[in-house]
């Protein structure tokens, strides 16, 4: 799966790792024993999430497909023990397995992996020409040797569901490389294979429509026809659906005799998305989970992110736009819901840029707007939604088109959504995006004043970033006094500043989108608990209220995204709630704590 990129350790003799294929590990031409099958299970979903930790929760749910043993975590460690032997190479200073605080990492180099080199070959052909495009995709698809881990390793309900992810994305590579050779006039030498994978995919549009050209631009005309008329049969039958518009266009252009290009391109080229940050650090299983859902055919068209501000929200989106290119063949956008004061536009503000970035300017509302995006194989990012009127005029009722919301409340009134919670970053990641920033050998100089700085960004990567980029200016600045200065809680936002980036304005802004008694209501709560966890009591007694007013109260700013509920679903009187650390230190420096009577 889509992985967070780490700098991975040079190795003078370096290891093979295959995943596209049985897994195997060759040092030199030697292929290693890779002991019993549960060892095997370890490798392969520590292989699948390489150079990011995966915690011993996922690990035991990839070993043990029941209940595991009391002696789970025991074996774990004697599995662990045995691949850090195996893998083990003298000449390096610093082991390939490591143990670190969200679990076991394996370091892993592009060049030893066949799945990172195969990710890296995809991203490269994306928005070159035909020809580049197609080389690089062919020398993608030419390092798979077989279905993805074998059929032993599928035993494992994870492992499995791993495999199909990777088919996925082998599918959609091999649909690249046709395009880009039929592009290039090569119909007749990617017929036939395209044939062979419609009769396995025959519901997939982009595939047949594929084949549809190669038949005709292979003077295959009539064959091509009946290609159409059986899938339009068979998405009737099946899912009660008409074929797309691009795909009935390009019927239409093969009934007129018109070869060269069921693309129906000869319109702009397709949207993209803002640039991809090259750092992206952690949120490895939200990552995973936003693009198997975006790119599942069976799933629901609308996404949402929601977390705090500065939670990382839009870089997560971002990124999976940029790991779904070849899925959405009609471009990927995206569109801020709030200008640059962080007030909320207005909907025809909207609906002109979303016209004027997908070659349909002067929309007329918003069903003409949803009419072209049913018609569409396009991913529209919509970001930082203030809530629910601002967007449900824009969502897809059907059709081919995909929606990312990203907003910091839960927008609860919208229905049906599939909702991500993005999460704070662990400490070793919130490190690494650091060390990336102000160097690797800064941070290891001092490497507890780092944490002591990770710590006081509270998990959110805008802090730490904004945290790096002002140590990489101020590079005479020792990391212990930039430390310091953001555990003094009076006068940590104000050192979380560079250029024009600020966290406290950022902060701000989702402030001042609350209603004034939510706002004051977080201020109680965040004068009245302390850092970490509270309980219903607690909340209770900071808001001086009783605990069933206290219940709605608390729920409301979960909805609006100032409160988290870091323990999961448990009984209301058992309940653990959170503000992030920022908020906290934002409503306590801005004086919205301040007491006030008891309410009776």
């Amino acid at each position: 799966m889509p992985r967070p990129f780490a700098k991975p350790a040079a190795s003078p003799s370096p290891l093979r790792y295959r995943v596209l294929g049985p897994l195997a590990v060759h040092r030199d031409d030697r292929a290693l024993p890779l002991g019993p099958l549960k060892q095997r299970v370890v490798l392969a979903t520590l292989l699948g999430s390489a150079n990011s930790p995966v915690s011993v929760d996922v690990l035991t749910d990839a070993v043990w497909q029941e209940e595991p043993p009391r002696t789970a975590r025991k074996n774990l460690q004697v599995y662990v023990s045995a691949l850090r032997a195996l893998l083990a190479d003298d000449e390096l200073d610093r082991p390939r397995l490591i143990h670190t605080g969200g679990g076991y990492m394996l370091r892993v180099a592009e060049d030893e992996l066949d799945l990172l080199r195969f990710r890296s070959l995809v991203r490269a052909a994306e928005g070159q020409g035909p020809r580049p495009a197609a080389r690089l995709l062919r020398q993608a698809l030419d390092l798979w040797q077989g279905p993805p881990l074998g059929d032993d390793l599928r035993l494992s309900p994870r492992l499995a569901e791993e495999a199909e992810r990777l088919e996925l994305r082998h599918l959609t590579a091999y649909e690249g490389w046709a395009e880009a050779e039929l592009e290039l006039g090569g119909a007749p030498a990617v017929v036939e294979g395209l044939r062979d994978l419609v009769e396995r995919h025959p519901l997939r549009e982009r595939l047949r429509s594929a084949w549809m050209r190669a038949l005709s631009g292979s003077g295959r005309q009539a064959e091509a026809l009946a290609a159409y008329d059986d899938y339009r049969q068979l998405l009737a039958r099946e899912l009660g659906l008409e074929p797309g518009g691009a795909m009935a266009a390009r019927y239409r252009m093969i009934l007129a005799g018109d070869d060269r290009a069921g693309t129906g391109a000869a319109a702009r080229p397709p949207a993209a998305p803002p640039p991809d940050l090259p750092d992206f650090t952690g949120h490895g299983e939200e990552l995973r989970y936003l693009t198997d859902r975006l790119e599942d055919e069976g799933a629901g068209r609308i996404v949402l992110l929601s977390g705090p501000a500065g939670a990382g929200k839009t870089t997560l989106a971002v990124r999976a736009a940029h790991l779904l290119g070849d899925r959405f063949a009609d471009g990927r956008l995206c569109v801020s819901l709030r200008d640059a004061d962080g007030r909320t536009r207005s909907l025809p503000a909207v609906l002109a840029e979303l016209g004027e970035r997908t070659g349909q300017a002067g929309l007329s509302g918003p069903e003409a707007w949803r009419e072209w995006l049913a018609r569409h194989r396009v991913l529209v990012i919509l970001d930082d939604v203030p809530d629910e009127s601002a967007v449900r005029p824009l969502l897809p009722c059907g059709g081919l088109g995909r929606v990312l919301l990203t907003a910091r409340g839960q927008l609860g009134g919208l229905a049906p959504v599939d909702r991500v919670c993005v999460p704070p970053l662990g400490t070793a990641e919130s490190v690494q995006l650091l060390a990336g920033l102000v160097g690797e050998g800064r941070v290891r100089a001092d490497r507890e004043a780092a944490l002591r700085i990770v710590r006081a960004c509270g998990g959110s990567p805008l802090a730490v970033r904004v945290s790096g980029m002002r140590l990489a200016v101020l590079r005479h600045v020792p990391l212990r006094e930039f430390a310091d200065r953001l555990t003094d809680p009076a006068g940590a936002l104000d050192e979380l500043t560079s250029g024009d980036v600020s966290v406290r304005r950022w902060l701000a802004h989702g402030w001042e989108a609350l209603p004034e008694e939510w706002g004051r209501d977080a201020g109680r709560l965040a004068a009245g608990t302390g850092e970490g966890p509270f309980g219903l009591t607690e909340a209770a007694e900071a808001l001086g209220c009783d605990e069933r007013r206290a219940v709605r109260v608390v729920e409301a700013l979960i909805d609006a995204g100032m409160v988290t509920s870091p323990c999961g679903e448990v009984t209301a009187h058992a309940a653990q709630y959170e503000l992030p650390h920022l908020i906290r230190l934002y409503a306590r420096g801005s004086g919205l704590g301040t007491p006030t009577p008891v309410l009776t």
